[in-house]
């Protein structure tokens, strides 16, 4: 029988963790009064992000649902348009969609990966074809930290001219075969939210290899201001920049991004070997293809062989103070999006079943990590 004593400790899932730098960066912001959206702190972000994930041209914005939007816009996704993207995910990444009036279809994972199956895709693409509308964009998610892989979904999209846009938001820090997570979509949307692996509280990043598009973006961005002393508007644009101050938390924690990484490993490989020996356990598989940041350590938890469920240990941990959290509900299963098409679904609805996310936050002790351990082994029957 577990004790049920709550500690005064809240171990969180996945919260901030500053590197020491950012002060540094936040009070030049002050120092140099630029408070307000824009400044040096944000070209000085974009550019160092570059540089970190080796794709030329990148536009700091409020969120990576934003980037996503903008990227939809510029493609020219529009009113009764389809385009496909992965079920297993974040609605964040989803949502875009319908703000430009078009219709999501959803693709399962597999269980390689946990990400859109490819086979899916080219069964998807070849049906759409046959019935004569193709989707106008194809987004990929990253599924906590693991990179999709992404030439064989570019090549499928390939024949079809269909671009393909990265939902990078959970893998900054991972590698595809030795290249940075986003690199080779049209665009990549990277999130800087305040459970990601870096945070600027708040923002998000768009990048490409294609300097027009990220120029458009940019344009775009700032309410789409034309290049004239007044306020003059050609095209509606949004309010999505990020603000210098934001940049300038980035900035300092661009710079601990690898750090962050070796440790999110690390907390997956204490969960791992220490949790080995128990039967109906296990855990999200790495793929051969890359290198996770592991943003989060996600077990699947088989009830017949470990005697409770995944509801069961999560809600233990909760009264226990800790958070966890199950696996992303497919977005076909999302009431908001009924009705729309998806192709298979087992998969991503059993891991959504049977999937927990662990604590794996960067700044847990190994006090923190036992404890968490420790409850988990109480339950197995």
């Amino acid at each position: 029988m577990l004790e049920k004593v709550k500690s005064d400790k809240r171990i969180f899932l996945s919260p901030p963790h500053m590197g020491g730098e950012e002060m540094t960066f936040i009070k030049e912001a002050f120092a140099s009064n630029y408070i307000a959206p824009l400044g040096p702190q944000v070209d000085a972000f974009e550019n160092e992000f570059s540089e970190a994930v080796g794709i030329p041209y990148a536009v700091a914005v409020a969120s990576g649902t934003a980037a996503m939007h903008l990227a939809l816009g510029i493609l020219g996704v529009g009113v009764g348009d389809e385009v496909i993207a992965s079920t297993l995910t974040f609605i964040g990444g989803v949502s875009p969609i319908t703000f430009q009036g078009a219709h999501p279809v959803f693709i399962d994972a597999d269980r390689l990966s946990w990400n859109m199956d490819p086979d899916l895709l080219q069964e998807e693409l070849d049906a759409c074809h046959k019935r004569g509308k193709l989707p106008k964009a194809v987004i990929p998610t990253d599924l906590y930290g693991q990179c999709v892989d992404l030439d064989r979904i570019l090549d499928i999209c390939e024949p079809y001219a269909i671009p393909v846009i990265v939902d990078a938001a959970e893998s900054l820090g991972a590698k595809y075969k030795g290249r940075s997570s986003g690199s080779g979509g049209r665009m990549a949307v990277f999130s800087f939210n305040g459970n990601k692996i870096i945070t600027t509280s708040g923002g998000g990043m768009l990048v490409s290899d294609d300097r027009a598009l990220i120029d458009q973006a940019r344009f775009l961005s700032q309410q789409a201001r034309d290049p004239v002393p007044h306020y003059e508007h050609s095209q509606i644009g949004f309010n999505y920049r990020m603000s210098n101050v934001l940049a300038a938390i980035g900035r300092g924690q661009l710079r601990v991004l690898n750090e962050r990484v070796r440790r999110k490993r690390e907390i997956f490989e204490f969960y791992r070997e220490s949790l080995a020996d128990l039967s109906g356990i296990a855990f999200m598989p790495e793929a051969e293809y890359g290198i996770s940041n592991r943003w989060l350590t996600v077990m699947v938890v088989t009830p017949g062989e470990f005697g409770t469920d995944r509801e069961a240990i999560r809600r233990e941990l909760e009264r226990q103070n800790i958070e966890s959290r199950p696996v992303w509900k497919p977005m076909h299963l999302q009431p908001v999006f009924t009705g729309c098409r998806v192709r298979g679904g087992s998969v991503s609805e059993d891991l959504f079943e049977r999937g927990l996310c662990l604590p794996s936050g960067t700044q847990m002790t190994e006090e923190d990590l036992t404890r968490i351990v420790a409850l988990i082994k109480g339950m197995h029957q």
